[in-house]
C-alpha cells in the first residue's frame, strides 16, 4: 500500500524505511505541514524539552508508530493508545481501563496533551520527565508488564524500526530510543485550540453565560487550574475522601501530609474526558461541580483551597458553559495525530 509522504518534510532515507511501516501496519499518513510540531503558542510557556531529545521529523515518525503498536505489551494486545484515545484527548471513557490479560486498572486514565509544557508526570507527580514516565506502564504488571529490553530485541528484527532508530538518533532501537522517541511524539500533542483560545486570541467572544462563568472560574478555581493551561502542576488533596484508599503521593515521598495528594489536571478538553478524579469516581461534569460546590470531605490533608464555593444553580451553570469553553475539537480531530 502506497505511503503519502510530504518531500520536503520528510527525508528520503526515512522514506525508504516507510516503506516497511507500510508492509507491517497498513497506510501511514504524515503530517503535512514541515513544522507543524514547532508551532508556538504566544500566550502559553515556553516549551520544556530536554536537550538531548530535540523534537525532528524522524524522531517524532518512530514515536508515534511505537505509541500505537501493541509490541510494547507483553502478549502484543495493547498499545499506548489502546488506553490513550484521540476522542478523548488522549485519556479514556472507563473509571480505570484494564491491562493486558483485563488485568485490573489501578487509577485513572490521565490526558495526554500540553506535557511539553510540563516538568513532573504521573497521577502524583513523582517523575521528573516523559523518558521516565515511558517506563511505568511497560513495566507495570497491571499494565503491559514487559520488559523495554526484550521489546528492544524484537524491534531490532523488524526492518522499519531499526532503519528509522538509526535516522532519528543515529543507534539500533535500544531502551534509549524507545522513551525518547515516544516522548517527542507526546511533546506535539498540543491543544490549544478552544472557544477560550479563540477568545484569547480576539477572534470570538464568550456569550453571556460563559462569561460569567469565566468571572467564577477566575475567583474561585484559578489559582489551582491557572491559565493558560489550567493546571499550576502542583499536588493537592482536594478533599474526595476523608481517608483514601490510594496514598496519591504518599506512595513516592512517604511525607504523611502528602496522603491523598495527587498532581492537579488540566481542564482543558475537560468535556471529553468523563470519568473524572484519580479513581474515575465521579461519573460527570456536574458530579464535579457538586464536590467542589459543597468544599469537599474535610479530611485531615485537604487543600485549604478547597471551600465551600455556595454556587447557586444559575452560577453552577455559568461555570459548567465555560468549562465547556475549553473543549478543543479540533485536538480530537487532528490527522497528525490519528496512526
Amino acid at each position: 500500500m502506497p505511503i503519502r509522504i510530504n518531500q520536503k518534510w520528510i527525508l528520503l532515507g526515512l522514506a525508504s524505511s516507510l516503506y516497511f511501516l507500510a508492509c507491517r501496519q497498513g497506510e501511514t499518513v504524515l503530517p503535512s505541514e514541515e513544522v507543524w510540531y514547532a508551532r508556538e503558542i504566544p500566550y502559553f510557556p515556553p516549551k520544556n524539552i530536554p536537550s538531548d531529545n530535540q523534537l525532528t521529523p524522524e524522531r517524532i515518525a518512530l514515536g508515534k508508530a511505537l505509541f500505537f503498536d501493541p509490541i510494547l505489551s507483553r502478549d502484543s494486545s495493547l498499545s499506548c493508545a489502546s488506553c490513550h484515545k484521540q476522542e478523548f484527548a488522549f485519556a479514556d471513557n472507563k473509571t480505570k481501563t484494564p491491562g493486558i490479560a483485563n488485568r485490573p486498572g489501578t487509577r485513572n486514565v490521565p490526558v495526554l496533551f500540553n506535557l511539553v509544557y510540563q516538568d513532573r508526570f504521573l497521577r502524583e507527580g513523582s517523575l521528573p520527565t516523559l523518558e521516565m514516565q515511558v517506563l511505568v506502564p511497560i513495566q507495570e504488571h497491571n499494565e503491559f508488564d514487559f520488559n523495554i529490553v526484550d521489546i528492544a530485541d524484537k524491534l531490532k528484527l523488524i526492518p522499519f524500526y531499526d532503519s528509522l532508530a538509526k535516522l532519528a538518533y543515529n543507534r539500533e532501537p535500544d531502551p534509549f530510543v524507545i522513551t525518547r522517541s515516544i516522548s517527542a511524539f507526546e511533546r506535539t500533542l498540543i491543544s490549544a485550540d478552544s472557544k477560550y483560545d479563540q477568545v484569547r486570541l480576539g477572534k470570538t467572544k464568550f456569550n453571556q453565560t460563559e462569561e460569567l462563568g469565566y468571572s467564577l472560574f477566575k475567583t474561585f478555581c484559578a489559582s489551582c487550574h491557572t491559565e493558560p493551561l489550567f493546571t499550576n502542576h502542583q499536588n493537592a488533596n482536594n478533599g474526595l475522601y476523608v481517608h483514601y484508599n490510594d496514598p496519591g503521593r504518599y506512595r513516592f515521598t512517604k511525607i504523611p501530609k502528602d496522603s491523598g495528594s495527587f498532581k492537579i489536571p488540566s481542564l482543558r478538553n475537560i468535556a471529553f474526558t468523563a470519568p473524572y478524579m484519580h479513581n474515575g469516581s465521579l461519573k460527570d461534569l456536574d458530579a464535579v461541580i457538586l464536590h467542589y460546590n459543597m468544599g469537599g470531605q474535610h479530611g485531615p490533608n485537604q487543600d485549604g483551597r478547597v471551600q465551600a464555593l455556595n454556587l447557586n444553580p444559575t452560577q453552577k451553570a455559568a461555570l459548567k458553559a465555560f468549562l465547556l469553553t475549553l473543549s478543543d475539537y479540533s485536538f480530537l480531530n487532528d490527522p497528525n495525530f490519528k496512526p
